[in-house]
């Protein structure tokens, strides 16, 4: 029985703990969900064990905006008060209101 809980929450800006880029969580997967192969490519010291939420993130470094896929045990909260500049950010979510986005749903 899986009895983890997510510590961010969709919306929250976080930030990697030792790579230089930062984003907005868009996704939780309450433990690894991603390919065998993206598994392997990590180096062994620094693969993250598998039974831990990760999380999909809208994010950013100073070059360019990708989607990330990054273990809890590699984030932290950002606290910083900065918006994240990602364009897809529109798509997903509303307003940038105290430190985070809020939820934003589109039915078609």
């Amino acid at each position: 029985m899986l009895t983890s809980r997510a510590k961010y929450h969709l919306g929250q800006i976080v930030r990697h703990k030792k790579h230089p880029f930062r984003g907005v969580v868009f996704d939780v997967d309450p433990e690894f969900s991603n390919t065998e192969e993206w598994y392997t490519s990590i180096p062994e010291e620094n693969r993250p064990v598998k039974d831990q939420p990760f999380y999909h993130l809208l994010a950013e470094n100073d070059q360019s905006y990708y989607v990330a896929y990054v273990s809890e045990q590699n984030l932290i909260a950002d606290y910083s008060g900065e918006p994240v500049e990602h364009p897809d950010i529109d798509d997903l979510f509303g307003p940038f209101e105290d430190g985070q986005y809020t939820l934003h749903f589109q039915l078609n």
